[in-house]
This record gives structure tokens, C-alpha cells and sequence, in this order.
């Protein structure tokens, strides 16, 4: 008999990613989330799967149409995940769109939130909907016919856009047997155009979406002619083309090509409404050059990504989450200067929980004081209206020396990013557009001020982007630290990705990607795994956002063999199979999603009752630890790690917002059965606020009295 082939040590990297979508769309099934939340995290798993579509599918076609015969660690080829991603897909879309029709619609319907179809319109409603139409609609949109012999419109951005079809105009001899080509004409989408237009309603809020006013007036668009069908329908481009870097033009110029490149590339994917006629459908597929599989019916409004902007519409505010404000951390007070709190302390925060006001403060401070030299920083993602690019232009003009690693290679903020940098360039900054053959992806700002004691250099190292906006919706960490190794490491580091020095193969405490981090993680773990072999207590604590590397997953797995207990945290990818008798009983693996995106990426290890913690810009991928410079910075103030480790083992309490990784690769959600229910962040947010209140109450009971003047 033969021999049963051994089963992957790997979860299938790609399957994975789609899980976590569908833990996404989940919490908009969940009737325990207010109505528009759940709404909003229907909005997320669409903009995701946007997202899967543009990069991983994009990917993976390219490598099924070259022939590619390599195989992933799960053992399956591209052409096999390209398969079973689409099936999977299938039915994830299957589900939000009973999500959206059973769920969600008839509750926003209660809820007076209403959408309405032109047939549903009275007199005034339909007058208004009518000047809509004319002033903005008509006059931003425009038709183009479509043929054989008759250009495609380039359909870029994702934009949903408007396919007619024509009645037959007279043509030839009608007894002659042969039929008139049939007519149509394609309406592209305007970026400026709302997708959702209030009508007139005594009371709620009453709406009609933007195709369907297209439809309701398409005869404005061809008079004369007859009008047999309009359908809307949405057009995805691979996004994942390759930036030529080693050529004789500057990467500036090589992105903008690849900004280009995109509103070009091969269609991925043709999204349709479940009743559009053969003769659309056939049209679109030859000129886009679409196969059957990479056709998407559905049963429903296209792009539900889209109703973001329904979701976090004003007003209805009983249909959201109560706000959590984030709060000004009591050790770092509004009144004082950062330098003076940085340089007596470290300060470590807990985003979104804790302000990121500090951080911005820093920057701002630095660029108005005088005895600020220089100012170096890595941006890679940052917001539209950034304070902190702000603030780097008022120190130019200020004297100061600043120098920006502005990543251009940050996939989909590559046009803003270039933006920023030829503005930051034109004032007299030093920009550096990121390094050859590599992603700066860490989060680094060093402020060099002049002091009477010497020169004092400021660090913040976080895990999250200078972004502003981002840093209320996702859960970071912030270090803020005068440390001398630290600062000597920083500008070692920051030097070698700014100039053509060697990077140090090591430094005094920060450990970098790709030359040493992946070693270090892989030494510390196998560390744990000797000190549990002897007899030792020994425990691994990992938060993160996505883990793939085989070489730290092999290492988990001989740890938790060596009797190691091991608990992770990962958001999104997991390719580690836990639970797994002989291979990794010792290790568990569970997934908060929540209000807000988790972000932060901690590590913990019990090293022999020394502890060890870190906060790293670096996810355990590949091309993190490859790819990407990346830093690994460890917390060592007494203060800050107390802070640091609660806050990673709260997220291992939580029994609400929680789902466990089964060995089988699915995911059972923990409901707190037979225990307190437990929330991680609603937990992390209370202790922000009892923080803020304890330091109210202490201040309040010391008296300070005043002194005469002098």
C-alpha cells in the first residue's frame, strides 16, 4: 500500500490572507456591532479584497500565464492557489452580499437610512435628483461609443462605470438575412462624484446611488436613440508591476512610469450585476480580454467598498461606537516641553489609546527650537494634510538641517509620497527616495540638539507611520528615548540607508533587516527552546501582523517541541499550523479584530526570568526580513516594559473580539463562555483614561503654593 504523501508543515500563505478577510466580514454579521460599524467592516473586507485582487492575484496570474513551476511552502502551486483563492472568493463574496441584502439593508431601512430606485421617487424628490443630474452628473461624465474598429476607453482606479447598450439603427437591406452590429457606448466614472445623493425626506435619510440616476436619465446621454440596456460594471487592474530600479533614471522617474503602468495593465477582474445580458457581458470580456474565472456576478450594488462613505456619514450617531478619544498620557504633559520629558524618562505610548500628539509635539518642537541642529526621519506612509511634513518644511526655513528617507515604493501612496518629496526637495530639504533594491519600512526620527552639556540626541521608534490620521484608527507602539546606544545605533543606521556607507553587521542594541534580524529572532527563540530543554521556565510572547518566514516558523516549531510555551497574536497571515500534535502542541495562535486595525508588533521572551522585549516595524514575512530595512528596538526602561508586556498579554485575555487558529487552518471564535466577557482594547482604553484620572486625583491632592516675586 502506498505511502500517504507527508502533509505541508505550512499553511498556504495566500488561503490564509482570505481568512482574515472573512474574520473582517464577520464583524459585520455580528449583531452585537453597532448597525454603521457593521456596515463600515462590510466596507473593509470589499476595499481588502479590492486589494488581494490588484497585488496577490495579480501576482499569481502573471506567474500561472509565465509557466511558473515553483512551488510555495503550503505545496501547492500557483496555478493551485490561483484555483482554490477563487473559490474561496466565491464564497466570501457570496456572503457579503447576504450580509448587505439580509442583514444590513432591511436594519439601515428601520434604522431610517434608505436607499431609493427612480421608480420610488415622488415629484419633489425626482425635480431634485433631476437638477443633480444636469448640473454635476451630465456635465462631469462623458460617453464614448464603442466598437471593433473603436478604441477601448482606459478604465482606471477601480472606478465603477456605465456599459449601454443601443437599439439597432436602420442598416442594409432587411431582406437580406444578416443583422446590424450592435451598438454601444461606455460612460466612464468621474473621480469627483459622489456615489451616494441625498434626496429630499421628511426625516431619516433617503438616497439614491449614483448608477442608478445614470440609468434613471441615460436617454440625456444619446437622445434619439433607444436605449435596451445600462448596466454598471467595474474594471480591476493588476497593480503589481515591478519597479525597475537599476536603470539609467531616477526612481522618481521609474515610479511615476509604474504609476502609469497600472492604468494600463491586464484586467484581473470584470465585476458585473447578476442580471447584465450575454451581449453586455460578452463585449466587455473581448475588449478587456477577460476569461470566465475572472468574471465576478453580483447580486447586488457593485464596489460595496464604497459604502465606507455611507458608513461614516454624519449624524445617526446611535448607530456607532460610543467615541474613544484618545487621551493625553499623564507622563507627558501638554505644558511641558518633549525635551525636557524625553530627556529625564522614557516614554513609551499605546496607540490609538494614548495620543500620538507626542510624537507630532516632538517634531514641531524641534522645528521651532533654536538649539535644534538637525532634524532625520523616515516617512513611509503619511497622511494628506501631514503636521509632521508641516513641520519638516518650517524647519528648513527655520535653518535647520533636515534630512527625509521618503519611501516611494509604499504600494498605493507612491503618487502622494512623490508629491511630498519634490516639495520637501524645492525648500531645501535632504530627501533621500528610499534604497536600491530595498523598502525602508522603518519608523525612525532622530532630533540632534545642542545642550550645555553637549549634543543630546532625541529618538522616536515606533511601529506604526507618521500619520496622523491612521494613528487614531490603528493600534501602535511609540518609543520615545534619549538612550546614547540607541542614539548611536539610529544615526548608524539612518547614515547607511541615506549614503553608500556599509550598514554595521552589528550594532550596540537595534537590530536591523535584512542583514541580522531574522538571525537574532531565530537565536532568541532557540535561546527559550535550550532553556526549557534543561529544565528551565521558558515562554515567547509575539504580536504581529502577518506571519509566513519558514526559518522563524521551523524555529517556533522545534521550541515548542522542546516544551517552550509559545502564544501569538497575529492579525492576518499565519502560516504556522498550530495545535499540532509532535510538531507544535506548545504553540497557540489567536486573531483580534476589532474597532481598531492591530498594528503593533511586540516580541517577548522569558530569557531565563530577564526579560526580554522588543517593538519592531517588521512582520515575520520574508519580505520584511529580506526585502525591507526594518528595525528591531528594545524596550529596556523598568517603566516601559511593565507597560509594554501588560499591554501584550491583555490581548491574550480577550474572550469577545478574539478567534483561536485551528490546526485545520479555520478559526473558532472565543465567545467567553463560562468566564467575564473580556474586550482587549475596550480593556487598554479604560486603562488609558484610569491612568489620566489617578494623575488628576494626585495632582489635586499636592498643594503648591505662591511664592513672592523676587
Amino acid at each position: 500500500m502506498a505511502k500517504a504523501p507527508p502533509r505541508p508543515r505550512f499553511f498556504d500563505r495566500e488561503l490564509s490572507w482570505l481568512e482574515f478577510n472573512q474574520r473582517v466580514l464577520d464583524e459585520a454579521f455580528d449583531v452585537e456591532v453597532p448597525l454603521l460599524e457593521r456596515l463600515k467592516f462590510l466596507a473593509i473586507s470589499a476595499s481588502n479584497l479590492d486589494e488581494f485582487f490588484r497585488v496577490r492575484m495579480g501576482a499569481l496570474t502573471v506567474l500561472v500565464e509565465a509557466g511558473a513551476g515553483c512551488t510555495a511552502p503550503s505545496g501547492l502551486t500557483p496555478s493551485a492557489q490561483l484555483n482554490a483563492a477563487r473559490q474561496r472568493i466565491s464564497r466570501m463574496i457570496t456572503d457579503q452580499y447576504r450580509c448587505f441584502n439580509e442583514s444590513l439593508t432591511p436594519q439601515l431601512e428601520a434604522n431610517g437610512m434608505t436607499r431609493l430606485l427612480p421608480g420610488q421617487l415622488n415629484s419633489i424628490q425626482r425635480s431634485m435628483v433631476r437638477q443633480v443630474f444636469e448640473q454635476e452628473i451630465y456635465s462631469t461624465l462623458t460617453p464614448m461609443a464603442v466598437s471593433d474598429d473603436l478604441h477601448f476607453p482606459l478604465l482606471s482606479k477601480q472606478l465603477l462605470a456605465t456599459c449601454v447598450r443601443l437599439g439597432p439603427e436602420d442598416w442594409g437591406d432587411p431582406d437580406s438575412g444578416e443583422m446590424p452590429p450592435i451598438r454601444f457606448l461606455v460612460i466612464p466614472g468621474g473621480l469627483g462624484l459622489s456615489r451616494f445623493i441625498s434626496v429630499p425626506s421628511e426625516k431619516g435619510l433617503m438616497y439614491m446611488l449614483l448608477e442608478d440616476i445614470i440609468e434613471m436619465f441615460i436617454s440625456e446621454f444619446c437622445p434619439g436613440e433607444e436605449v435596451e440596456e445600462c448596466v454598471p460594471f467595474r474594471v480591476t487592474r493588476n497593480a503589481e508591476i515591478e519597479v525597475q530600479e537599476l536603470t539609467p533614471h531616477g526612481l522618481a522617474d521609474n515610479m511615476a512610469e509604474v504609476l502609469l503602468a497600472r492604468t494600463t495593465a491586464d484586467c484581473i477582474r470584470l465585476e458585473l450585476p447578476d442580471d447584465c445580458s450575454d451581449e453586455v457581458e460578452r463585449l466587455l470580456r473581448k475588449h478587456l480580454q477577460v476569461d470566465d474565472e475572472q468574471v465576478y456576478k453580483v447580486s447586488g450594488p457593485l464596489d460595496l467598498s464604497g459604502f465606507m462613505e455611507l458608513a461614516t456619514r454624519r449624524g445617526f450617531e446611535q448607530l456607532k461606537y460610543e467615541p474613544w478619544p484618545p487621551v493625553q498620557p499623564p507622563d507627558v504633559p501638554a505644558e511641558e516641553l518633549m525635551f525636557d520629558i524625553v530627556s529625564s524618562r522614557d516614554v513609551l505610548l499605546i496607540h490609538p489609546y494614548d495620543s500620538f500628539d507626542p510624537v507630532v509635539r516632538l517634531v514641531e518642537e524641534a522645528a521651532d527650537d533654536p538649539d535644534v541642529m538637525a532634524i532625520k526621519q523616515t516617512l513611509y506612509r503619511i497622511s494628506r494634510d501631514s503636521a509632521i511634513v508641516k513641520a519638516l518644511k518650517r524647519a528648513v526655513d527655520n535653518g535647520k538641517h533636515v534630512t527625509v528617507l521618503l519611501e516611494l515604493k509604499a504600494r498605493f501612496d507612491e503618487e502622494r509620497n512623490l508629491k511630498q518629496a519634490r516639495e520637501l526637495e524645492a525648500i531645501g530639504a535632504q530627501v533621500i527616495h528610499g534604497v536600491k533594491g530595498l523598502k525602508t519600512h522603518a519608523k525612525l526620527t532622530i532630533v540632534v540638539r545642542r545642550e550645555p552639556h553637549g549634543i543630546q540626541r532625541y529618538l522616536h521608534f515606533g511601529t506604526g507611520n507618521y500619520n496622523e490620521s491612521t494613528a487614531r484608527l490603528y493600534s501602535d507602539i511609540s518609543l520615545l528615548t534619549c538612550d546614547e546606544d540607541l542614539g548611536m545605533d539610529a544615526l548608524a543606521f539612518f547614515n547607511a540607508v541615506s549614503g553608500y556607507s556599509q550598514p554595521p553587521y552589528s550594532y550596540r542594541k537595534l537590530e536591523a533587516a535584512p542583514l541580522r534580524l531574522r538571525d537574532t529572532l531565530r537565536e532568541m527563540i532557540e535561546g527559550e527552546a535550550n532553556r526549557a530543554r534543561d529544565g528551565e521556565e521558558a515562554r515567547i510572547l509575539v504580536k504581529l501582523n502577518a506571519v509566513t518566514d519558514p526559518a522563524l516558523i521551523e524555529a517556533l516549531y522545534d521550541a515548542s517541541q522542546a516544551g517552550v510555551q509559545i502564544d501569538m497574536n497575529i492579525r492576518g497571515i499565519c502560516c504556522l499550523k498550530p495545535g499540532v500534535k509532535g510538531l507544535s502542541e506548545n504553540i497557540r495562535v489567536v486573531s483580534i479584530v476589532d474597532r481598531f486595525l492591530e498594528h503593533a508588533r511586540i516580541v517577548y521572551f522569558h530569557h531565563g526570568g530577564d526579560p526580554k522585549l522588543f517593538i519592531s516595524s517588521a512582520d515575520w514575512m520574508q519580505r520584511n526580513l529580506d526585502h525591507r530595512k526594518e528595525l528591531l528596538v528594545p524596550v529596556e526602561d523598568g517603566a516601559s516594559q511593565e507597560k509594554l508586556l501588560e499591554c501584550l498579554e491583555t490581548y491574550f485575555q480577550d474572550n469577545t473580539k478574539s478567534s483561536e487558529l485551528q490546526r485545520d487552518g479555520s478559526y473558532f471564535r472565543l465567545t467567553g463562555k463560562g468566564a467575564e466577557p473580556f474586550r482587549s482594547q475596550e480593556d487598554l482604553y479604560r486603562r488609558s483614561r484610569e491612568a489620566v484620572r489617578r494623575s488628576e486625583r494626585h495632582r489635586r491632592t499636592q498643594f503648591e503654593p505662591h511664592r513672592p516675586e523676587r
